[in-house]
């Protein structure tokens, strides 16, 4: 005698269910070109990691010729420049494109401080956009490099604050000793 399956309600559900719409593709990271999208942190790690090894490879060149000729150090200090000044453009456009902005947006970088904060603060769109699919994630070089701007203002801040401490305690104990009688 054969059995007929009963139904169990306790049991999951068996049917395949696709979200309507929902795409997992990313776009493709061009490091060179304005083209596609990129990030907040990768936007970051870009712009001041990028920046650094640009810097530090005209630091090489100027060390090497520094004997050589102090103009040519000078004329290869200027031209380190261009490069991080077009690297950093191009990744100012693909971080408009990210939250579906045009290109020209990226001007408001050349604002001190405004324009690097507004890239930062702002989201990106959700999913696909007119400028393409949304970027890949980011990974472990990405988020290491984006740490280089926390350590840089704290750098910067302790450069300034300890100075200024040891003036203020040497101060205070000249104040202090200059107070105490004679005997």
């Amino acid at each position: 005698m054969k059995q007929e399956p009963t139904f169990n309600q306790y049991a999951a559900p068996q049917a395949v269910v696709d979200d309507v719409g929902a795409t997992t593709e990313t776009g493709q990271l061009k490091m060179f070109s304005a083209e596609g999208r990129i990030g907040r942190l990768r936007f970051l790690a870009y712009a001041i990691g990028g920046g650094w090894l640009i810097k530090a490879l005209g630091a090489v060149l100027m060390a090497i010729f520094i004997g050589v000729s102090p103009q040519l150090v000078g004329i290869i200090s200027a031209l380190t420049w261009a490069p991080i000044l077009w690297f950093v453009i191009i990744s100012g456009i693909k971080r408009a494109h990210d939250f579906n902005a045009s290109g020209w947006w990226s001007l408001v970088s050349l604002v001190p401080l405004l324009g690097i904060l507004i890239w930062i603060v702002i989201p990106g769109s959700k999913g696909g956009n007119r400028y393409g699919p949304p970027p890949p994630a980011n990974t472990w070089g990405v988020r290491v490099m984006s740490l280089l701007l926390p350590i840089m203002v704290i750098g910067i801040l302790a450069a300034v604050a300890i100075p200024q401490y040891k003036a203020y305690t040497d101060r205070a104990r000249a104040a202090a000793a200059a107070q105490q009688p004679r005997n």
